[in-house]
C-alpha cells in the first residue's frame, strides 16, 4: 500500500515539476532575401492562395481539399483544407495587412492535433532592389501539449518546412 502511494506520489510530482518547466510559448520564424522589389514581393505574399505555389504542406498533400472565404489577399480572407496525414485539417484566416510591411494571419489546427497559432509574413527593404522575407508562427503550448515539447524540437522541424518552402518563394519571384 505504501508504495502504491510512494509511486503515484512521484509521478504525481515529476508531472507538476514538468508542466512548470516546459516551454509555454513556440516560435519559429526564418528569413529569406529576394532579388525583387518590396512591393512586388508584398502584393505577392498577401494572397494565400499563392502559397500553394511554394508551401512545403502542399507539396506533401498536392490533392488536399481546400475551400476559400472571402476576397483572397483581404482581412478576414480564410483558406480551410483537409488533407491527408501530413497536413491534416485546418483554416488559415487574414487578421491584418500592413501594405508592404506584413500580413498576419490566425493558424489554427484541428488534426491530427488541435492548435491555435498567430503567422506572419513580414517584409524589409533589403535595398538595392532585394526584400527580405521573414515566415513564422507563435503558439501557446498548454498542458500536456506542452511537455510533450520538451521533447519534440519544433523548432528545427517546422524551421526545416519554412527553409523550403522560402526558398521555393524565392525561384518563384526571382524568375
Amino acid at each position: 500500500m505504501h508504495i502504491a502511494f510512494y509511486v503515484m506520489a512521484t509521478i504525481i510530482g515529476l508531472f507538476v515539476i514538468l508542466a512548470l518547466i516546459a516551454p509555454k510559448k513556440t516560435q519559429v520564424s526564418r528569413s529569406i532575401l529576394i532579388k525583387k522589389t518590396l512591393p512586388e514581393v508584398f502584393q505577392y505574399l498577401k494572397h494565400i492562395k499563392n502559397q500553394d505555389n511554394w508551401s512545403p504542406w502542399k507539396k506533401k498533400d498536392p490533392d488536399m481539399k481546400q475551400e476559400f472565404i472571402g476576397n483572397d489577399g483581404e482581412i478576414g480572407f480564410t483558406v480551410k483544407w483537409e488533407g491527408n496525414k501530413d497536413v491534416g485539417i485546418g483554416e488559415q484566416e487574414i487578421l491584418n495587412i500592413v501594405e508592404n510591411d506584413r500580413v498576419e494571419s490566425k493558424l489554427r489546427f484541428y488534426k491530427p492535433w488541435k492548435s491555435e497559432s498567430d503567422a506572419l509574413l513580414s517584409v524589409n527593404d533589403a535595398g538595392d532592389g532585394n526584400t527580405k522575407v521573414t515566415w513564422g508562427f507563435t503558439g501557446v503550448n498548454k498542458l500536456p501539449a506542452n511537455i510533450f515539447m520538451m521533447l519534440y524540437n519544433v523548432d528545427k522541424h517546422i524551421g526545416k518546412d519554412f527553409e523550403e518552402g522560402l526558398a521555393s518563394l524565392k525561384e518563384i519571384l526571382e524568375n
